[in-house]
């Protein structure tokens, strides 16, 4: 009737009782895939089952995902703060060298706006380049200054009074107006700007935004502005305490500073 030969029928009736060899390593797949809430690919997953002592080739790992029906799923409008000269102009003393040698020597900040159920909210967070890690963030529903002011006073409880620190942004108004720059003068702290219309002079933090929005904002669903801010404030711990990245030796941000740390 299946117009196949007899065969081939039993030689698929013969595997398909055989116990499936790769069931333990499917279930570490599943596990992986959903504690990062489907934002690891098959490279990231083989990394993480290589924690485990579970070794396979990427493409293995790609298989099996498929076999089992799971597929990394993975970018919204950027805020522009940009309202000309209302302040002094830093100069570009960054010069995108995101390179940092040791923790609290390069920070890099920006806003970045969502718009959800027809409102607004404004995210303003600072950004380690030693690790990448977000040392403070602030989110309101209107993108005054005291949302940079507030994470500035939070960031700057990280650090030694004696800290030498350049903090780079772009020109927003923001960074402009003297409270601001006031208050970075008053840490000793060097004050950096990208250059007019040159986003790839804060590329880190841009890049950042684009990490965030793909794999919060437009991975889940939300019920209300409320359950937003509540998984926004669980992603920054999940990006700076679990979230890996190759660049980082394949350990997140909090655990690349404290392997740094202890090997000091």
């Amino acid at each position: 009737m299946a117009s196949i030969p007899r065969s081939t029928y039993y030689y698929w009736i013969k595997h398909h009782e055989r116990p499936d060899k790769y069931k333990e390593v499917k279930a570490n797949i599943a596990e992986i895939y959903h504690e990062h809430k489907g934002r690891y690919g098959h490279r990231n997953i083989q990394i993480e089952l290589g924690k485990r002592g579970i070794q396979h080739d990427p493409k293995t790992v790609l298989k099996l995902m498929k076999a089992i029906g799971l597929t990394c799923r993975v970018r919204m409008k950027k805020y522009r703060s940009y309202r000309g000269n209302v302040g002094k102009v830093a100069p570009n003393v960054l010069s995108r060298d995101f390179t940092a040698e040791k923790p609290n020597q390069k920070w890099v900040t920006d806003v970045t706006e969502f718009s959800l159920f027809g409102q607004k909210l404004y995210l303003s967070p600072v950004l380690d380049l030693f690790n990448s890690e977000i040392i403070a963030y602030t989110i309101q529903s209107r993108p005054t200054y005291d949302l940079v002011s507030t994470m500035l006073e939070q960031a700057f409880e990280q650090l030694d009074p004696e800290v030498e620190l350049v903090l780079h942004s772009d020109q927003g108004w923001h960074y402009q107006m003297e409270k601001y720059q006031t208050a970075l003068i008053n840490r000793n702290i060097t004050q950096s700007m990208s250059r007019k219309g040159n986003c790839l002079d804060n590329a880190v933090i841009e890049n950042f935004f684009g990490i965030l929005k793909t794999e919060l904002l437009y991975l889940q669903e939300f019920e209300s502005i409320e359950h937003f801010r509540q998984e926004l404030d669980d992603y920054m711990v999940y990006y700076n305490q679990k979230r890996m990245k190759s660049k980082l030796k394949n350990m997140s941000p909090v655990e690349y500073r404290t392997h740094v740390e202890q090997a000091a």
